[in-house]
């Protein structure tokens, strides 16, 4: 009996060394992965960085050839003038100067009047450093405002936020956009007047703009400058960086506003998005890719007469991903991936003069104070809804696309919330977090997670989950308030998530993080 007790006592020590062998193993191995993530995001992001800088440099190269091509042009009249070069040399500049390409659509076809001045896109004035490869590239725009400026302000708030680290990785360009002479300060006005041609050259003629949208004359011609003025502040930062972010002169910044945008940015890397927003209000905190904004400059050139810069931009979304044949909730789905809000936000508005004369604007980002009540994450487009009541406008669509957090009264047996994915999806995993900081007792209890895969036949992991009659499998449930977990990759694909009710609440309900993790997204050609 002793022998039979010992030997059981070492298998079972053996049992339990090799356990935590095992544990501390895959521990190593998650350490390991989630170091190998980092170096990967890492190379990304360099590799990002050196694709965009060699549009840089392949942008300069063509700067380069068209000068040829002017110097060539200026001296076809004269036998001597490319006697000194090589008979090779000779050659290839003949070719350059001669090429006759298809007549690719510019800047000048929507901007013509810019063919009677040679320097008519040229800073008329340029006071820096001529700094290039930083990760961000700050934009303000600014005009003489009748009643008071808000620009010294808006600097100071900006660069006191900045430690000397962020100072060298950051680019800081104010625009001033004026042409007359006696709208600014003295040192100004007088570099105006000097430069007067070099001004007005950008510019075409504002006077005859089409009134639309019942906006007055003034307001028209308004907005259009504001479109050029930021064509002109993107086409000026393209090359200086990474990311470039549009601001306002009339704004103060959160501290840490750099590491935070910078960061966010960065956790993004591998999202096709297009436009971050830092702040809901107008055009105030919005970041864009560097590459992109060539894109984004020939479309305000197409329509800079005819609507505001922010619609623009909305209409550059729909163009990229909306489909005609679909519903607008379908296309807002969409252009959530490309347009991500983070918050709380940045940047507060504090101008209460407009640029535009006589405009009295009491604007300010309701979401520039509040505290954190709920956490954002990029999940895959989906159709959301919920059998529950929801409390004061805090809808499941909102928390989903990471804007606010779902609340509802009292959730009862039967209630539900579900995701119906755009495309079957191959989930990693998921989270699922309740209450917030106001309030912490709106949690969720007695609610499983289950997913329903596009088809169950070959399922090998079937039998290890509790399937529900309408074909979903159970794979996680809310404990403390909490669920996550792990999809089991042999469920993959699949076309909905939910959350199902099992056993009446006593309390309101919650949703304050939703984050369905992806392997990758499928095509139904796949399938």
């Amino acid at each position: 009996m002793l022998a039979l007790m010992e030997h059981d006592l070492n298998y079972k020590l053996v049992l339990i060394i090799y356990d935590l062998l095992t544990k501390a193993h895959i521990s190593v191995s998650i350490e390991k992965l989630i170091a190998y993530q980092r170096e990967f995001h890492a190379l990304k992001e360099r590799l990002r960085v050196a694709e965009h800088r060699t549009l840089q440099r392949s942008s300069e190269l063509n700067t380069i050839l068209e000068q040829f091509r002017r110097a060539i042009a200026e001296t076809n009249n004269s036998k001597d003038a490319l006697i000194n070069f090589s008979d090779e040399t000779q050659k290839l500049l003949k070719e350059l100067a001669n090429r006759k390409p298809l007549q690719v659509p510019n800047i000048y076809h929507h901007l013509p009047h810019l063919l009677s001045n040679e320097g008519s896109l040229h800073p008329a004035v340029q006071v820096g450093l001529g700094r290039t490869g930083v990760t961000m590239v700050m934009g303000i725009p600014t005009v003489k405002r009748k009643v008071k400026s808000y620009l010294s302000e808006t600097l100071r708030s900006l660069i006191d936020k900045l430690s000397a680290e962020e100072k060298l990785d950051c680019v800081i360009i104010v625009y001033v956009g004026e042409v007359s002479p006696c709208s600014y300060s003295p040192s100004v006005g007088t570099t105006i007047k000097v430069f007067s041609t070099e001004l007005t050259a950008y510019y075409p003629d504002l006077t005859n703009l089409k009134e639309t949208f019942g906006d007055s004359k003034e307001r028209v011609r308004w907005r259009t400058k504001q479109n050029l003025d930021y064509s002109f502040l993107m086409m000026y930062a393209v090359s200086k960086g990474v990311y470039y972010v549009q601001l306002e002169d009339d704004i103060v910044a959160k501290p840490n506003y750099f590491a935070t945008m910078k960061n966010f940015a960065l956790q993004l890397s591998s999202e096709d998005w297009m436009i971050l927003e830092f702040s809901q209000l107008g055009f105030i905190g919005k970041m864009f890719q560097a590459p992109d904004l060539n894109l984004i400059v020939e479309f305000i050139f197409m329509f800079y007469k005819e609507k505001p810069i922010d619609w623009l931009l909305d209409h550059i979304l729909w163009v990229k991903v909306c489909n005609p044949e679909k519903d607008a909730k379908h296309c807002e789905r969409q252009k959530s991936s490309l347009r991500i809000r983070f918050r709380p936000s940045l940047f507060q508005h504090v101008g209460l003069h407009s640029s535009l004369a006589g405009k009295i604007q009491k604007l300010t980002d309701k979401d520039f104070l509040k505290p954190l009540l709920h956490k954002m994450h990029i999940n895959p487009p989906a159709e959301v809804s919920t059998s529950m009541k929801v409390y004061q406008g805090h809808t499941l669509e909102k928390t989903y696309l990471g804007e606010d957090f779902f609340w509802a009264i009292t959730p009862s047996v039967g209630d539900y919330v579900l995701f119906k994915f755009d495309r079957p999806v191959s989930i990693e995993r998921f989270l699922f977090r309740s209450g917030n900081q106001e309030h912490p007792g709106d949690k969720i209890e007695n609610t499983t997670v289950e997913i329903l895969p596009v088809s169950e036949a070959g399922l090998q992991a079937k039998d290890k989950y509790k399937r529900t009659e309408d074909r979903f499998y159970r794979v996680g449930q809310f404990e403390k308030g909490v669920a996550e977990g792990a999809v089991d990759p042999s469920l993959n694909p699949v076309v909905a998530l939910r959350l199902s009710v099992l056993k009446d609440s006593a309390v309101w309900a919650i949703l304050s993080e939703e984050a369905i993790i992806l392997r990758y997204y499928y095509s139904y050609d796949d399938l």
